[in-house]
């Protein structure tokens, strides 16, 4: 005989959590996106092609 048992866990995360995870997100993104832009290896370069140009960043 087996029993399940459920449990929930609620993980709460106040506002400055939030925020705080979205600023690094967004950091992290723009050092991908603008970082590799000015990378000189060319297999960077491609690797952010168009989504640079997507961005309107000019990186030729």
């Amino acid at each position: 005989m087996s029993t399940n048992t459920d449990t929930q866990t609620t993980v709460s995360s106040t506002l400055s959590q939030r925020v705080a995870t979205a600023a690094f997100g967004s950091l992290i993104g723009l050092f991908l996106i603008y970082g590799v832009g000015f990378a000189q290896p060319e297999t960077i370069h491609n690797a952010a092609h168009d989504t640079r140009h997507a961005a309107s960043f000019p990186c030729h």
